[in-house]
């Protein structure tokens, strides 16, 4: 017989995890190393034997989370969302909805609602909310639509979405795993898809039709309007024999050419010519004056057919390392900064600092004036661009002061299309059973560095650390839960809590308390805390596990009432200005349909 002492031990430090978890008072990280080393403490210290003298939880045992199939085959899942983001790969479908949003805001959100429910089905969720984001707040920006019910709402279909498949979410793949553990090989990849789309469609009708009415305004926040996106640079340029735009004509008075940049001068030897530009030629030696937006600029330099690739980065110096990214920065020129009063030619900046001045930004004016003609102030905005080596060494620096968030690495859109196409072929290795899906992800994750969509810098940023050590610590939880016999307890309490219900009722009941856990703790650690528990109730019912697995996997993924409970709930708060409050306004009756949603459809799908 097992001693009692190891169960409520490890209940006392579950219980201690989830008030840790909740209170945010200590990062999760560290919490999570601090839940396994008190479990190593306590199982070494204190061993748990069985008759033979034989250790049943080692510290092997206990840490080999850190080498779980599921969790491995979601940082490689990670590194391929980061292959896709980095290349660009979804730069031009979001170039179309930016621009739908000034004419149609309301078509434009609904496909970014519909292309990120789609897309969470087969990436983790939360690069897919970083991408829409600025989308949404573009399409706030050009419309009366409400910030916070469209930011909200994204967040919680990209949340339904991600239960359509068995790797839409960390979740999915963590209860198959666990059941595989416990030889419940029933979840496969298309496995959850119809229940998961019937709650998507009734989850969805409440977040379009019901919740903007419940969401609370979002008051107006500077920062949210992202005004930095919309800031124009004047970028110079002068034109010799064999560049681009030699020979380009202007049409309409604009200069197609360009893909969206505005032509504001043209000077030759015999003038300077104003915008709206009359059927002219462009020839070499003419010095033109383009006003482009940050993001229109990194476009350009990432994409080897624009007519301004060469020539800007043919001014830049080289990096020092074969192989280092490109970063475009922001710098502000300092107060008492040596720059000001000095023409950006008259700096040496280039000399000094092996980064090129690119564009610049008079405050909140856009300056018309030949570059080598402006007298640097302080507070003026330069648009630099360098290797990595180079910006990280303008921090440095005391003439200027580097805007941190703005260094960005160029994305390699000639990377785009086999960025696509690794994706591609490893969602269809895995959805046709061809070969495992910690294979094909960790093959995927090969395939984008060693094809050069990703460098190993770049591989290795796509690692969450939150999410390794929150689920390692959570099936080291698990497992001490399981071997002493914590597990059968609670199925046993609740069993008798509920004796004599009928099986659906029990399920719901356990449905319930599944996403109340996960809405104070976590939707990975409820996963895997839970399964166990949902295979020894159908076993003790004698119906179908599939039935509680798949509960488990739409409970935990039920984290809308809590900001702390889903990863992606943290991503809109900012930008939304949520409170605490608004997640449990918006979030809480959603937690009830889902519930009752699958409290209702599952006996009828699984006959009992």
């Amino acid at each position: 017989m097992i001693d009692t002492f190891h169960i409520w031990a490890s209940f006392a430090i579950i219980i201690l995890a989830i008030v840790l978890y909740a209170s945010e008072r200590i990062a999760m990280e560290i919490t999570s190393l601090l839940v396994l080393v008190v479990l190593l403490a306590l199982f070494s210290l204190a061993p748990l034997t069985d008759s033979a003298g034989e250790n049943l939880l080692s510290a092997q045992d206990i840490l080999a989370g850190f080498g779980n199939p599921a969790l491995i085959t979601l940082m490689a899942l990670l590194v391929m969302a980061q292959g896709l983001f980095q290349s660009g790969a979804f730069d031009r479908p979001i170039a179309r909805l930016n621009k739908m949003a000034g004419t149609k805001p309301l078509i434009a959100a609904l496909a970014v609602f519909a292309s990120a429910t789609i897309a969470s089905g087969l990436l983790n969720n939360t690069p897919v909310v970083l991408l829409a984001i600025p989308i949404i707040l573009a399409i706030t920006k050009r419309s009366v639509l409400s910030s916070a019910s469209l930011l909200m709402g994204l967040n919680f279909l990209v949340v339904l979405g991600g239960n359509l498949t068995l790797i839409g979410s960390s979740t999915n793949l963590l209860v198959a795993d666990a059941a595989a553990r416990l030889h419940i090989n029933d979840i496969h990849f298309f496995t959850p898809t119809i229940p998961a789309l019937l709650l998507l469609l009734v989850g969805g009708f409440y977040v379009l039709v019901i919740m903007p009415h419940l969401m609370r305004p979002a008051p107006q926040n500077e920062e949210t309007e992202d005004a930095e996106s919309g800031r124009q640079y004047i970028i110079e340029m002068r034109l010799h024999g064999g560049d681009a735009l030699v020979g380009a004509k202007t049409q309409a008075g604009f200069l197609p050419i360009l893909r969206g940049m505005t032509l504001q001068m043209i000077e030759n030897a015999q003038a300077q010519m104003l915008a709206p530009f009359d059927d002219y030629t462009l020839r070499a030696g003419d010095r033109l004056f383009i006003a482009a937006t940050r993001q229109e600029l990194a476009d350009a330099l990432a994409d080897n057919d624009h007519p301004l690739h060469h020539q800007i980065l043919a001014l830049v110096p080289p990096a020092p390392n074969t192989g280092e990214e490109m970063i475009l920065a922001e710098l502000v020129v300092a107060p008492g900064s040596r720059m000001t009063g000095r023409g950006i030619y008259q700096t040496g900046f280039t000399h000094l600092t092996d980064c090129f001045i690119v564009g610049v930004q008079r405050r909140t004016r856009m300056t018309r004036d030949a570059l080598g003609d402006i007298r640097l102030a302080a507070g003026d905005i330069l648009l630099v661009i360098g290797a990595r080596t180079y910006i990280d060494g303008l921090r440095n620096q005391t003439d200027t002061l580097l805007v941190e968030w703005s260094a960005r690495e160029l994305p390699r859109l000639k990377n785009a299309n086999r960025a696509r196409l690794i994706f591609a072929a490893t969602v269809l290795s895995v959805a046709s059973g061809f070969v495992p899906i910690i294979v094909a992800s960790l093959a995927g994750a090969c395939a984008m560095v060693l094809s050069g969509v990703l460098n190993v810098r770049q591989a290795v940023r796509g690692f969450d650390l939150r999410i390794f050590l929150v689920i390692a610590a959570a099936l080291g939880m698990a497992q001490a839960l399981l071997i002493t016999g914590g597990a059968d307890i609670i199925t046993r309490n609740f069993l008798y809590l509920f004796d004599g219900a009928p099986p659906a009722i029990i399920l719901s009941a356990f449905f319930f308390v599944c996403a109340l856990f996960t809405n104070l703790l976590s939707n990975n650690a409820t996963a895997v805390l839970f399964t166990p528990l949902a295979i020894g109730l159908a076993h003790s019912l004698n119906i179908e596990p599939l039935a509680f697995l798949l509960a488990v996997v739409f409970a935990a993924n039920s984290g809308f009432a809590t900001p702390m409970a889903y990863q992606t709930n943290l991503l809109v708060m900012t930008p939304g200005n949520f409170r605490f409050s608004d997640f449990v306004r918006a979030g809480v009756p959603l937690i009830i349909i889902i519930w009752l949603t699958y409290s209702i459809f599952a006996p009828f799908y699984f006959g009992f």
